[in-house]
Order: C-alpha cells, then structure tokens, then sequence
C-alpha cells in the first residue's frame, strides 16, 4: 500500500493485486489490533535491533525514518500519539483507522485495486520484467514490486507466495524459520505457574557457541511453556536452534538480576524483619506463590521449614536456582501463530538504494519477504513502510 501510493503520486499508472477478498488483513492483526506502526528511537540504534544485517537499511530509514513516518500518517488523515514515549500508534489505538486511510488515499490518487488475485508467474525476457499472471488475469508492466510478506498467519494470506516467484526468477531465500512466537517446554511444571507475569525476566541461551545470546522482558508461564514480550523478541534466536539442536537448554534469571550474593543478602534482611519466615516464604518475597513452591521442589528443598534447617547443600542448590532456573524448549506451534518470519530474500541479491532485485531488471521487493526481522515494538512495520516507499519511489 505504501508502495503503490508513493509511486501514484509520483505519476505512475498502479496496479495492487490482493490475494485475499480485502486488503490490509496482516495490518488488521497488528498489534493486538492496535497497529504499533513504529518507536522513536534513533536509525541506528533501530538498526542495531535488527542484528548484523539491519545496515542494509540505512538509506531506507534516511528516506522515511520515524519522524517521516509520522508527517505520512498525519498528510493522509491519522493522528498518532507515542504515550509511553516509545511505540507509536495511530491514535485511538486501532489497525481500522490506518488500513481505511490507506485505502482512501490510494482511491484519491487513482491507483486501482484487484482482490482475490492470487499471482502465479511473473513473466520476463531473461533481464527484465515484461509482465505479471494471476490467477484469472494477465497484465503487461515493466515493474513489479513483491510486498507479500512472511509466512506467519497463514489464515491471513500468508502462504509464501513471494518466495515462490523470486525464487522462479533465481532468487536465492534463506531459510525460513517461524518468529515472534510462544516457545514450548520440556518441563510440566510452568503449568502450575501460569497466574503471574514475571517482570524483567532475563532469558539465556545455555549452549556452548550460543552463551551470548539473551534477551530481558516480561514472562508469562503456559500450560506447555513460555510467553510474553521477551519470549516473542527471544524466538527469533531459538526457532533456527530448535531446528538445528532438537531442543535449547535455557537459563532464566526471575528475581529481577539479581546474582546468588545478592539473593543471600535479600534473605538476611528478610530474615532480620520477620525471623519466623519458612523457605517458601521467603522465596515468596521474591517471587509469585505458585513459582516459589515449583522452584522449592525443583531444588528438593522442603517449603514448609525454615531456611536455616535446610542441608548447606540444598540451601546452595535453591539459590544458584534462584540466579537462574533451568528450562529446556523443545517446541513451538510453527507458522500458524508466528507474527514475522526469520529468513527470506537473501540481501544481497537486493540494491538497498532502491529495493530493486540483481537478478530481474524492473522487480522490486519490500518488507518481511526480505530476509530481515525485527523484535516486538514497530520494528517490523517501519521496515515495512520504509522500504515500501523506497520500492515505490524507484
């Protein structure tokens, strides 16, 4: 959408062919349906979220960064508010609000609109695009721009159909991993855990070549795992392990960072205040109910005793238990609850300055078909936008 308004208003006859009956559907689903188009932070600090690739969109960003974001939105009828100083959102908080106004400019400017066309084929002459099938139609254009996106919610179009055609065309696509997900685990006991969200939870990857890998957030227990922000940010780095290892041991640090000395010192105090304290509930001070008895009898230390009468072994156990909590993923739901895909359109098959492909003269791409990911809070959506209106400007 973005794509094809940039390039209307620069005088171009547009075409949007939408596979499904209505357009924007993925954007619907945004957010919770809150639609976070983007944050504030500077470009390069945004593109260092994005990992050792996220350079690639530096020009992008110039183009359209956050600021530009803003003054498109507010040009075509939506307000946007950041209240917490960090994502921003339209205001009022609603997808609706951006697909409508989308859709209203685009009808403004004369870009028409095909839904139910799924395409099939691009056609070219070896070099370059010479035309477009879908399911019903032909059409005859030397530009195509590919904005298909990912794999994630299949239900909402998403099926892969972009890494189809560029691949049809000697594409090269990384492979393709679900993200921004729950992850599931080998251990039941997260099940009896799952009333609580556990603020600034630091998660660890525990395998040799991966020790770097971490991620801090709000958790949330499942009856067969883990989420919550810093586990859909997390599944970006584990998705690809658990293809490659089977399962990815992990260690959670749930007491805020707290180190064993520290945690030490925190029970001395405790203990100093209110002498009576069993070891459930000191651990309680720290930690919700539920999780405090789970991590008890994970360190077969007797809740109902006080600290002191535990074996010097035991007690140990429970701390080191404490600084970081064992947990093994073995799983996740795939595709079908995947917000954004890893992998895709290799990058260096694409020209940054304008999103055209090196392979096909006149093929452009945009968005999650490349392969660039971001974590949760608008990353995705202003690559989206941003590298849309650079396709859409060339």
């Amino acid at each position: 959408m973005m794509s094809a308004i940039v390039s209307a208003r620069a005088g171009n006859s547009v075409l949007l062919l939408e596979k499904l009956p209505k357009i924007g559907a993925k954007l619907k689903a945004t957010g919770g349906g809150r639609c976070n188009l983007s944050n504030t932070l500077s470009n390069e600090v945004f593109m260092q979220h994005f990992g050792r690739d996220g350079r690639f969109m530096s020009h992008s960003l110039e183009l359209l960064d956050h600021h530009k974001l803003i003054e498109f939105f507010d040009s075509i009828g939506v307000k946007t508010d950041a209240l917490d100083g960090f994502r921003i959102f339209p205001v009022g908080h609603n997808s609706k609000f951006i697909i409508s106004a989308l859709e209203q400019e685009m009808q403004n400017i004369g870009v028409e609109i095909l839904c139910n066309q799924k395409v099939r084929s691009l056609e070219h002459d070896g070099t370059s695009i010479i035309g477009i099938h879908s399911s019903t139609h032909s059409f005859k254009t030397s530009k195509v721009i590919i904005a298909t996106g990912g794999m994630g919610y299949p239900t909402l179009g998403a099926e892969g159909d972009g890494y189809e055609l560029a691949q049809e065309v000697g594409h090269s696509i990384k492979k393709l991993y679900p993200a921004m997900m729950p992850l599931q685990t080998k251990e039941s006991w997260v099940a009896l855990c799952t009333a609580d969200t556990i603020a600034k939870a630091t998660l660890r990857v525990d395998l040799k070549k991966y020790k770097k890998l971490s991620a801090i957030g709000d958790l949330i227990f499942t009856k067969n795992g883990i989420r919550g922000p810093v586990v859909l940010d997390f599944s970006r780095e584990i998705t690809p392990l658990i293809d490659k290892f089977g399962e990815v041991p992990m260690l959670m640090n749930l007491t805020k960072g707290l180190n064993e000395e520290q945690i030490r010192q925190h029970f001395k105090v405790q203990l100093s205040k209110k002498p009576t304290h069993t070891t459930l509930s000191l651990v309680h001070t720290l930690l919700p109910q539920a999780l405090s008895l789970e991590l008890c009898h994970i360190a077969n230390a007797d809740p109902e005793i006080a600290l002191n009468k535990l074996s010097g072994i035991v007690r140990d156990k429970l701390i080191s238990i404490l600084a970081w909590t064992p947990l093994t993923i073995i799983g996740h739901d795939g595709f079908k609850m995947a917000m954004i895909t890893r992998g895709g359109i290799t990058l260096k098959e694409i020209d940054p300055k304008t999103m055209q492909s090196k392979k096909l003269n006149g093929l452009y791409f945009c968005g999650e078909v490349m392969d660039l990911d971001g974590p949760c809070g608008g990353y995705n959506l202003q690559w989206a936008f941003a590298s849309g209106f650079v396709a859409g400007s060339n």
